[in-house]
């Protein structure tokens, strides 16, 4: 795939997932004016993250960065009777393993429950047990359907058809935003609405990406495959990636469970502040991952490796375009952005400034966290999954280390900050791990690109800074008007970023031509 190609794919799949990503604003803005930062929104999001933190094992984190390689490879040395072939093994393999891990996590939600939310059971709150025990039974089915989900979201990428596994997270949003507005208040406990939106959710992403995988001839009967050479392949190299690529979803899983031990709220406040990273992480971050690991599959079987060199370099360039000023940005508007997005309704002041917090401490890796999305496809492309693995594990070390040493001083802003210092040793170990094995080598241009941004950056942050009103104007500012600064603040501040690189000479043409 030529180089404007993967830019005009990685605009679809951004464009694509921004859609999906307002909608999950919205949908995260409507449940905190909702529900605000009670008791049960800590357990819906505990029960919430248990079954999605499975999905990036089992789908995202893994088995598309296993099955995407092995895929392509095929379809570049093998005729389509053979990877239609392989299409079946894997489908019922894959559908397989995952019924029964669903039957045995709705079964053990008691006790998954238990584990997660330990602290709801250490300090005596059999509320917040029993409720995290009875959603988990609606949600843990959703890694079912949505695994299957990114298993043909990965055929189709492999494809060149990125639209519709970045379109398909929409219909989640819109399911929970119906639910939690028009079914929760009919509801005792009103937490449930949401859990059953996840489940019809899963269901309705599968049926999407079927039509379309009909069409491109892909649409084949499961088949059990254990034994078949390419299911073996993509299992052995799925193993450690389930480990190597998710390691940063463990991280915030493990933020999880040691803030069930903090004061109640701590939970929520950790998920709105992580929504907020995850919004230019996934806008741009996932989106320039997704259309580089197919070419550089591609690059691999066909030995080329210059190729794989400036795929990568073109990929890193433009994380840095995005991911700086994003990633300043919003360390800068953290509390003005909790204010105008999410305080109203239950969710108080407190709350935004409290997620503010942990914001700040959240962006601070954000930049390291688009990186590692590009960096382990140079290493899963060549078919690696052991190297990341060992950064990996040194990676959680680090995690837990900062958690223990940070969560009891710090609070929820501790384990934010123990999470960004892990990512940036991440990233920083895959880069140099690339650099010496010779697969990265940065070109000619990083210095002089990279001093031009830093003053974009810098000039970005001082039109912010001297236009940003006080905290207690933003205080007794109406919804609107918060809505209407952030704006401006947004836009001008974008506008200086911009007009600082083309002053210095930057041109998009410059991002096609790598």
């Amino acid at each position: 795939m030529k180089k404007t190609n993967l830019l005009k794919s990685g605009i679809v799949v951004s464009a694509m997932t921004l859609i999906s990503r307002v909608l999950g604003l919205v949908r995260d803005v409507v449940i905190a004016n909702i529900l605000g930062a009670q008791a049960a929104t800590d357990v819906f999001f505990v029960a919430q993250k248990i079954p999605n933190f499975l999905r990036r094992l089992f789908a995202e984190g893994a088995f598309s960065q296993a099955f995407v390689p092995v895929l392509s490879e095929y379809q570049t040395l093998k005729d389509k009777q053979a990877v239609l072939h392989l299409v079946s093994r894997v489908s019922g393999t894959l559908g397989g393993v995952l019924f029964v891990v669903t039957i045995l996590g709705v079964i053990g939600s008691p006790v998954l429950g238990g584990l997660f939310g330990m602290g709801f059971v250490q300090k005596g709150e059999t509320y917040k047990y029993l409720l995290v025990s009875d959603l988990l039974k609606i949600t843990f089915p959703y890694l079912f359907f949505i695994s299957l989900t990114a298993f043909a979201g990965s055929i189709l990428n492999s494809l060149g058809r990125f639209a519709v596994p970045a379109f398909a997270p929409v219909l989640l949003n819109l399911c929970i935003i119906f639910a939690a507005i028009w079914v929760s208040p009919m509801l005792a406990e009103p937490v449930e609405a949401l859990a059953w939106a996840i489940f019809i959710a899963g269901i309705l992403q599968l049926l999407l990406h079927l039509p379309f995988l009909w069409h491109q001839g892909y649409l084949v009967k499961p088949t059990w495959g254990w034994r078949d050479s390419g299911v073996r392949r993509i299992l052995k190299l799925m193993a450690p990636a389930m480990f190597g690529v998710s390691v940063s979803q463990i991280n915030l899983l493990l933020d999880t469970i040691i803030a069930s031990f903090l004061v109640t709220g701590s939970i929520t406040w950790l998920y709105y502040s992580d929504r907020m990273l995850e919004f230019p992480l996934g806008i741009f971050g996932i989106a320039i991952a997704t259309v580089v690991l197919p070419s550089l599959s591609r690059s691999h079987s066909s030995s080329n490796s210059d190729d794989a060199n400036r795929l990568l370099n073109w990929a890193l360039h433009t994380v840095f375009l995005i991911g700086l000023p994003a990633a300043v940005g919003l360390f800068v508007l953290a509390e003005p952005v909790m204010l105008a997005v999410f305080q109203h309704g239950e969710f108080s002041i407190e709350s935004a400034v409290q997620s503010s917090l942990s914001l700040k401490a959240y962006v601070c890796g954000l930049l390291s966290f688009m990186v590692i999305k590009v960096l382990a496809t140079g290493y899963f492309s060549r078919q690696d999954t052991k190297t990341p693995v060992k950064i990996g594990i040194v990676a959680m070390v680090v995690n837990m280390a900062f958690n223990l040493l940070l969560f009891k001083p710090f609070g929820h802003v501790g384990l934010a900050s123990a999470t960004a210092i892990s990512a940036t040793v991440n990233a920083l170990l895959l880069w140099i791990g690339l650099m010496r094995n010779g697969v990265l080598t940065m070109d000619k241009r990083w210095f002089g690109w990279f001093t031009r941004a830093l003053m974009a950056v810098a000039t970005m942050v001082g039109v912010i800074l001297l236009l940003n009103p006080e905290q207690s104007v933003w205080f007794s500012m109406s919804l609107f008007e918060r809505g209407n600064q952030l704006a401006t603040l947004i836009g001008l501040g974008a506008l200086a970023y911009l007009a600082v690189l083309y002053l210095f000479g930057f041109r998009l043409s410059q991002l096609k031509s790598h």
